[in-house]
């Protein structure tokens, strides 16, 4: 074969390439453009879509550190009202946290029953961050550890007595706290030795813990049989 015959056929078979092509461009072309055009749309929709969310975020979290500064600052009833347009907004994180600033100003003013209402409401929202929903529930049961039966109590905290739960100590406190109420001394004592014996409980709470102890030690050496 020679080369002008070799030069030939690669022209045939070039042509019939780009013809294929040419016909599968009739055929498919609108259909590839089309989609082309919708995967641009879609990834340009996504991308504005998470820009507004950043916004949102940062728009959530410079009223929420206002309100807090509004807070330290002494002005609670400006701090309230700051919170509360942080609790109508669309951002759920800022949202419940807002909230729950909201809940504790209405138990520090002594609205106890609304401000429970709203930690329970906090913490029946599957939507909430877990963290925040076990927040909501100690707050509530510290508000209610005076006056509730020790089977609530238990019934509201003692799940999250777990040794991977971040709300442990403060939960163990509150069940101490309400053991103590209902007159179990050494329910009590064994609550706060684990408090006291856990290296990640805060140190105030252990420092109460430590108290406690000291206080309970009289009552329980009563209990104890007399050797004869």
């Amino acid at each position: 074969m020679s080369l002008s015959d070799d030069s030939l056929y690669r022209e045939v078979d070039e042509e019939v390439r780009r013809q294929k092509i040419q016909d599968l461009w009739k055929r498919w072309g609108n259909l590839f453009l089309a989609l082309c055009i919708a995967v641009i749309t879609v990834v340009a929709a996504y991308k504005a879509w998470q820009f507004w969310q950043l916004k949102k975020a940062e728009e959530a979290a410079r009223s929420y550190f206002a309100a807090v500064e509004l807070t330290a600052a002494g002005k609670a009833d400006e701090a309230m009202k700051k919170f509360a347009e942080v609790a109508a907004g669309s951002h759920k994180g800022y949202k419940y946290l807002a909230e729950l600033n909201m809940a504790a100003r209405l138990a520090a003013t002594g609205k106890k029953d609304q401000a429970i209402k709203e930690y329970d409401e906090i913490a029946a929202t599957s939507s909430v961050d877990p963290n925040l929903r076990a927040a909501a529930r100690i707050r509530a049961a510290y508000l209610l550890v005076d006056t509730a039966p020790h089977e609530e109590i238990v019934k509201r905290v003692a799940d999250l007595n777990q040794p991977d739960n971040i709300w442990r100590n403060h939960a163990r406190e509150v069940l101490a706290l309400s053991a103590y109420r209902a007159n179990d001394y050494t329910e009590t004592d064994r609550l706060m030795n684990e408090v006291v014996l856990d290296a990640e409980a805060p140190e105030g709470l252990r420092q109460r813990a430590q108290v406690m102890i000291s206080l309970l030690a009289p009552r329980l050496d009563a209990k104890k049989p007399v050797v004869q």
